[in-house]
């Protein structure tokens, strides 16, 4: 029997499969970083791991078999994910304003690299890569984010770690 990988966006209420439909469709951007027909989602679950971030599938939640989904996010200034890792990989690319993203080697701030990005810019996370994105600036932070449809669910890294200490730092250097 196959083992089915748990992840946020696969699997239903029920936990049974979508039934793929894979009609093409077409989103239309509205302004202000929002499209006809996509919701605007809780980031994840209430916890103090995290702060002031939306995010709306674009591709994804629609019942297509595609094999990526492709999610808007947005940080207000102040803002930024939870710092984890996981065994799949993303693409981040920036689209709104400008923000900041830590990605470590380890789980310590010393193992690590701090990028910022800025319109258009490009990082591609690796699998099992610490990494969290904030926003110390005064404008939201949007930026598109590619994940594979099937992935494993993320593992937080503990609160009080040094690179979370870093990270809260290096935002109120900014």
């Amino acid at each position: 029997m196959k083992k089915r990988i748990p992840f946020c966006d696969f699997l239903s209420r029920g936990g049974e499969k979508r039934k793929t439909t894979n009609n093409t469709r077409f989103y239309k951007h509205k302004g202000g970083f929002t499209w006809q027909g996509i919701k605007t989602e809780k980031y994840k679950d209430k916890g103090s791991h995290w702060t002031d971030v939306i995010r709306r599938v674009l591709i994804g939640n629609q019942n297509e078999s595609a094999k990526f989904h492709l999610r808007y996010f947005e940080i207000l200034p102040g803002g930024f994910t939870s710092f984890e890792k996981h065994k799949h990989e993303h693409v981040v690319i920036s689209i709104r304003g400008k923000g900041k993203v830590f990605c470590g080697k380890q789980e310590s701030a010393r193992a690590g690299k701090q990028y910022e990005l800025n319109f258009l810019d490009t990082l591609y996370i690796a699998p099992d890569t610490p990494h969290q994105l904030s926003n110390p600036f005064s404008e939201p932070f949007g930026f598109l984010c590619i994940v594979n449809a099937k992935r494993d669910k993320p593992k937080m890294i503990k609160k009080g770690s040094r690179v979370g200490q870093a990270f809260r730092l290096a935002q109120m250097q900014c």
